[in-house]
């Protein structure tokens, strides 16, 4: 079932050198349930293509639906609310608060999300692998770790649709593979539909389908076969 469409979304940006096209005519279908990498090299409009999905930017022109409603544009509160109600974030810098445990991070979110849930916020650290980090502060783990924690947090308020800009951009190669099995883990679980910008090609496997962008255009965009995965 389709989760979002865009029609010819375009992203323009007024500069004193002339117009900036960040996106220049999007056409977009997202399935509930699926797991999109966006691929792209830098100023390629990656990021605005997120932004304009989470409602924290408008499109110039074109339009955005989300389960059949349109996506509010140009008015602020209800931009908060759509992304409030729907939309979760995975940071590349984690932004945890570290005057609070790993628990008490949960929590937090849960409570803005007015859906605060003791045991669920412990069911969800054991789904990314860290119940026995509960009552540790996010400066005593690891880096890894904390982007875990960060998963764990950005699904606390059950998000129909989850978001990720560069979010393994400060980690190694082994431990962005076990933040990504983390991840694919927990929207599995949690039945969360995923949009993930990367310039790291690896990732590639963990997705479902792959939208190459460039110059504010899609330039490609394929299923990734699941009997490739562990090739």
């Amino acid at each position: 079932m389709s989760l979002l469409q865009m029609n010819d979304l375009q992203r323009h940006y007024q500069t004193p050198a002339g117009t900036v096209k960040a996106l220049d005519g999007i056409n977009l279908e997202i399935q509930e349930g699926e797991r999109v990498i966006l691929l792209g090299p830098s100023g390629s409009g990656k990021t605005t293509l997120l932004n304009c999905l989470s409602a924290l930017d408008s499109p110039t022109n074109g339009m955005y639906m989300f389960q059949g409603t349109e996506v509010p544009r140009s008015h602020s509160e209800k931009m908060t609310s759509f992304r409030r109600e729907n939309i979760g974030y995975v940071f590349q810098f984690f932004n945890l608060l570290q005057d609070l445990t790993v628990l008490e991070n949960i929590h937090l979110i849960q409570e803005l999300a007015g859906k605060k849930d003791p045991v669920r916020a412990k069911e969800l650290l054991k789904l990314v692998g860290l119940e026995a980090e509960i009552n540790r502060f996010p400066g005593e783990i690891s880096g890894g770790q904390q982007q875990r924690v960060a998963i764990a947090r950005s699904i606390a308020k059950r998000p129909t649709l989850l978001l990720g800009d560069e979010l393994t951009g400060n980690l190694d190669t082994e431990t962005s593979n076990k933040v990504m099995e983390a991840l694919v883990h927990a929207c599995e679980q949690e039945n969360i539909t995923a949009v993930f910008v990367t310039h790291d090609e690896g990732l590639v496997k963990y997705a479902t389908r792959v939208i190459r962008i460039d110059s504010g255009k899609i330039i490609s965009d394929q299923k990734v076969d699941s009997s490739d995965e562990d090739a």
